[in-house]
């Protein structure tokens, strides 16, 4: 999707002109794919942009970080704080929000310890990443030729810039080939996530989802869902998935904060009924989560 410049941007301490925000084409991560970020989305509520479990993401972006040996020069609250000017600056009810850390200009090599680290914040409007009616109409997966990484190859628990090269390897692929989305197996053949969704299928009247041994990036959005899933009765198991499981699903969604709440209306041209019941009532329900309608969840979302 094309993205549409805003007021400012927030680079190590200041907001800078959108068009300011520039970096050296030396710099260190540009090279080598060394960088922590993370997706986050703000959603227009009566109260004003709301931010949907902030902290919770600032927390994984330092988390990321502390798995690839990189030192944040900025504790959880000072980025809170600055994704929150940040949003306030754009003027916007409602938009897709970006923290990125980066080995910045000054240093070349692999050797990454003598490296500055970089931080920036920015914002911009961003519809529904998988289409408009993804949630009702669903959309087309195919199981990739590319595999996830491994545990002991590229850390997947981690959100590294560097890690997405497969994830945009199969994305591709899939789009080329006619299909919305890519499902990556991992290296024991077994189902781990999508380009960038967590998976659930259901099937007997249970929600599976692979573990995050498996593979899978531990999603926000993701345990949002086991939240809702949890408060309708919906019993979820976290367990591992093959790829004949997915052919024969009772229905099947992916989710993520880029993707939200998505159906599955087929995979490998196997169609799965969509949306299925749970599939409907998980995405009306995020829906308003997202939002601070339902009060349970209300401390989710952080206003600007």
């Amino acid at each position: 999707m094309p993205i549409t410049p805003t007021a400012k941007i927030w680079m190590n301490g200041e907001l800078v002109d959108w068009d300011a925000a520039n970096i050296h084409i030396l710099t260190h991560s540009l090279h080598y794919g060394m960088g922590v970020f993370e997706g986050i989305r703000a959603y227009e509520t009566s109260a004003g942009p709301g931010i949907f479990r902030l902290t919770e993401h600032i927390e994984r972006l330092h988390n990321s970080a502390r798995i690839m040996m990189m030192e944040l020069p900025y504790g959880v609250d000072e980025l809170v704080e600055a994704t929150k000017a940040v949003v306030r600056e754009s003027g916007l009810p409602s938009c897709y929000i970006r923290p990125i850390a980066y080995y910045g200009y000054g240093e070349m090599g692999l050797n990454t310890l003598p490296c500055s680290v970089d931080v920036a914040i920015a914002c911009w409007p961003w519809g529904a990443y998988l289409g408009d009616d993804a949630a009702t109409k669903g959309v087309r997966m195919k199981i990739s030729s590319w595999t996830r990484h491994e545990h002991n190859t590229m850390p997947p628990a981690s959100k590294t810039t560097g890690n997405y090269v497969n994830s945009s390897l199969a994305k591709v692929e899939a789009l080329k080939a006619g299909y919305d989305e890519a499902i990556m197996l991992n290296p024991q053949g077994l189902i781990a996530e999508c380009t960038g969704e967590n998976v659930f299928v259901s099937r007997h009247g249970k929600l599976i989802t692979p573990p995050i041994t498996s593979g899978a990036l531990e999603g926000i959005t993701q345990s949002t869902v086991m939240a809702i899933a949890a408060d309708h009765g919906y019993e979820v198991v976290i367990g591992d998935l093959a790829r004949s499981d997915l052919y024969i699903a009772d229905e099947m969604f992916v989710c993520g904060t880029a993707a939200e709440v998505s159906a599955v209306n087929s995979v490998d041209d196997r169609e799965i009924p969509c949306p299925g019941p749970m599939t409907a009532t998980i995405a009306e329900e995020y829906s308003k989560l997202v939002r601070g309608e339902i009060p349970k969840y209300k401390e989710w979302v952080e206003l600007a």
